[in-house]
């Protein structure tokens, strides 16, 4: 039987049976959704990628050791992970070091500077407007969610009340509007290579 065909139960079962490719299919499965979530939490590409790792290392730990309780939803249970994991990495980075001064410390070497360098203003400056033009290029509906999301900073909720539609075609043009943002990325990275 293929393992496509299988539930998430079934594939959980053929996994710890030795079926890798059983657990590649429940990835696959929620990769896209976990992914998006993350990334929607923390809003940066290279983090997201980090925690996304962390949960699915997380799940696989959970089912080696044989923990994982059946009764719940796979999909639900992973993406509860995943979120605890954000909280985490917010609750990590509001914690301050403690920091003992000696003769070869100086201060200003770890104080950053609430003022960001011209440098940096150029940059983000730039970044921004790369971001403005990748969004221009998406269909309406996906640069409309995008917009009122990102720029308008409006829940969900309230974009799917604006734009009359549910709340699951919000989200759902979210997610295929990061997709082609990140397609139109990885094509230009290969046209300047």
């Amino acid at each position: 039987m293929q393992v496509s065909m299988l539930n998430d139960q079934q594939l959980i079962s053929s996994y710890l049976e030795g079926n890798e490719k059983a657990f590649q299919e429940l990835l696959n499965r929620y990769e896209q959704k976990i992914y998006t979530s993350i990334y929607l939490f923390v809003k940066d590409d290279a983090l997201a990628q980090d925690i996304f790792q962390e949960v699915f290392i997380k799940i696989i730990n959970t089912l080696r050791s044989g923990k994982y309780n059946h009764e719940g939803k796979f999909g639900q249970w992973a993406m509860r992970i995943a979120y605890n994991l954000c909280v985490d990495y917010f609750r990590r980075g509001k914690r301050r070091p403690t920091i003992y001064p000696n003769e070869n410390f100086d201060i200003f070497d770890v104080i950053s500077s609430k003022e960001p360098d011209a440098e940096q203003l150029i940059m983000k400056s730039q970044t921004h407007e790369r971001i403005r033009k990748l969004v221009d290029m998406l269909p309406p509906e996906q640069r409309e969610v995008v917009i009122l999301r990102h720029y308008a900073d409006m829940s969900f909720k309230e974009i799917a009340a604006l734009t009359r539609v549910s709340i699951n075609t919000a989200l759902g043009r979210m997610r295929y509007a990061l997709i082609n943002i990140r397609k139109m990325i990885e094509a230009k990275q290969v046209q300047l290579q």
